[in-house]
């Protein structure tokens, strides 16, 4: 349940708990109130039987009755209860007609307790409940009564004006609450708003947060929600801070990385020249010397290899070294699964393409060098024999073109697949049955992937580990080359492929 919803019926339950305690009380203040005034009234009528018995010469006039008391109201009821179990009662209706009791009534009249007051009885029928009053004269025991009809009638009349009013109170409270609240809560739902807008921001650039804050009139520190915008505000300047210095740290990482790997490039190059001029002079040299310059200019090689690759991420960071192209990917294709025949005949590779060519944008050497570093990463983590497939398919819209490369190896350790395209990654314990890779050429086809606007991804079991490159349409490349500041030009995809 929302903090909305929450508030709003604490709010209306309040306000129907304060009626209904309200409205209860008065009722009863009410029943009391009407109660106490018919024992009034029934005082009076029980003095006004006692004095009419009371009378100077009482019987002696035919109009003496003891069931038609004088001076009493209507709906009175009179009841004399005669030594010798004779019963005498009548009740006065409204027109001044008598009615006389009935035997039953007698009999509940006959249970009152004399001298304790006034008591509520249930006659039954049209009577209903009477308030009476028993007392001893003269000729017996005098049962006096009045009906409770009005009262019930007055506290009947009161309830329903108290639902009525706690219905159009609970309407009410409730418009007044939901708009009170709403009006309350939207400081708290801007701070929301500006907390789900930050969470939706991509936070690569230390920039990001610049220019997302909490309005300041949502930041008044001397209410609640003020204080929560003003802590959010300082948390995302801190954020921001600490976001400027890793992207200032991270500037300086790929620069220095991009000029050690260019300073490089010349002492390896030197290195390697001279090693390989040493093992061609045909000198008399020692066997050992021999292998150990041959182990020079090997690792010369490699270590060259290195310098290149990281030289490229350090330059693909930087958004450079893109340079798209209309690119005929089933010629990549080929030309990587010949190239990978030839290094490794060990390995059968399947080639599943479309018959016609397959045309993408994007850079021809970069995608060749993506699909070499899978072939390769296939070749070089797999056993002798393992299947390899390089497969080329559409998507159902026809826009944009999936790259899959396939082998039927041991699979890749499931607590590895989620670094497995980070730089420097390996899992030679389990997958490589040589000395292993660097670690960077993943870490290459995920960036040049990106670069291209597009994802790489991967799934893996045993007997089936699939690499997917999905490269986007071309208007989402172009969105992409924007935003990265990539160069779209028209060159012809074979000279990229050369250069």
């Amino acid at each position: 349940m929302t903090l909305r919803r929450r508030l709003v019926l604490s709010i209306v339950a309040l306000v129907v708990a304060v009626s209904a305690v309200i409205g209860a009380g008065s009722i009863i203040a009410l029943a009391s109130i009407q109660t106490t005034s018919i024992d009034g009234q029934l005082e009076n009528a029980t003095n006004r039987a006692q004095d009419y018995l009371k009378r100077p010469g009482f019987g002696s006039s035919p109009g003496d009755d003891l069931g038609r008391p004088a001076g009493q109201g209507a709906g009175t009821l009179t009841a004399y209860f005669i030594s010798g179990n004779r019963v005498t009662g009548t009740i006065l209706h409204d027109d001044g007609s008598l009615g006389q009791i009935t035997t039953s009534q007698a009999q509940v009249l006959g249970q009152a307790t004399v001298g304790t007051g006034a008591q509520t009885v249930h006659l039954g029928g049209a009577a209903g409940d009477y308030r009476v009053a028993a007392v001893a004269t003269s000729v017996g025991v005098l049962v006096v009564g009045l009906p409770m009809a009005s009262v019930y009638a007055s506290v009947w009349n009161l309830v329903w004006v108290v639902v009525v009013v706690m219905l159009v109170a609970l309407l009410a409270a409730s418009i007044v609450a939901a708009l009170a609240v709403r009006r309350s809560l939207r400081p708290l739902e801007r701070v929301a708003e500006t907390a789900t807008a930050v969470a939706r921001m991509p936070l690569e650039r230390g920039d990001a947060l610049a220019d997302v804050r909490v309005p300041a009139e949502d930041t008044d520190p001397r209410t609640e929600v003020g204080r929560v915008g003003a802590a959010f505000n300082r948390m995302l300047g801190h954020i921001g801070e600490a976001m400027r210095a890793r992207a200032r740290s991270e500037e300086k990482v790929r620069q220095f990385v991009a000029d050690a790997s260019h300073e490089l490039r010349t002492p390896l190059a030197s290195i390697r020249g001279y090693a390989e001029l040493t093992r061609r002079m045909n000198l008399d040299l020692p066997e050992d010397v021999v292998y150990a310059m041959g182990r020079v200019e090997a690792e010369s090689v490699r270590m060259t290899g290195m310098v290149e690759d990281l030289l490229l991420l350090a330059r693909l960071d930087e958004g450079r070294e893109i340079q798209l192209a209309d690119v005929d990917l089933t010629g990549l294709v080929f030309d990587a699964v010949n190239d990978a025949h030839a290094a490794s005949p060990e390995h059968p590779i399947e080639v599943d393409v479309p018959s016609e060519p397959v045309v993408v944008v994007g850079d021809a050497a970069r995608l060749h060098q993506v699909i070499v570093n899978l072939v390769t990463n296939a070749r070089t983590h797999t056993p002798d024999g393992t299947r390899i497939r390089v497969g080329i398919g559409r998507a159902p819209d026809g826009r944009s073109v999936d790259l899959v490369v396939a082998d039927t190896g041991q699979g890749i350790p499931a607590e590895f697949l989620p670094k497995l395209f980070e730089r420097f990654a390996r899992a030679d314990s389990s997958r490589s049955r040589t000395a292993g890779s660097t670690g960077l050429g993943l870490a290459i086809v995920d960036a040049v992937v990106q670069a291209h606007g597009g994802s790489v991804s991967v799934a893996s079991a045993p007997g089936n580990t699939v690499f997917t490159v999905h490269l986007p349409a071309r208007a989402l490349l172009a969105q992409a080359g924007d935003a990265t500041g990539l160069e779209a030009v028209g060159r012809d995809p074979q000279v990229d492929a050369r250069s």
